[in-house]
């Protein structure tokens, strides 16, 4: 594959279907690691915490309440 770089010159504007072929390969970039970070990390972790019940409400009591945590010892 050719680099379509090299035939730009230095004082010259990008062309047009340049600069939207290097936008669209840009967003599908983007596309993908968002697909990617749903499917691989947020959704294991919602399936994760409806299987073990939760703990969001732990978390919620820990933010409010942070001195409880060293009151158990």
């Amino acid at each position: 594959m050719e680099n379509p770089f090299k035939k730009i010159l230095h004082n010259e504007e990008l062309p047009q279907v340049l600069k939207k072929k290097v936008l669209d390969d840009v967003a599908m970039i983007k596309l993908s690691i968002d697909l990617a970070d749903l499917f691989v990390v947020k959704y294991p972790n919602a399936v994760g915490d409806l299987l073990t019940g939760g703990g969001a409400d732990e978390v919620d009591k820990e933010k409010k309440n942070p001195n409880n945590k060293n009151k158990k010892n």
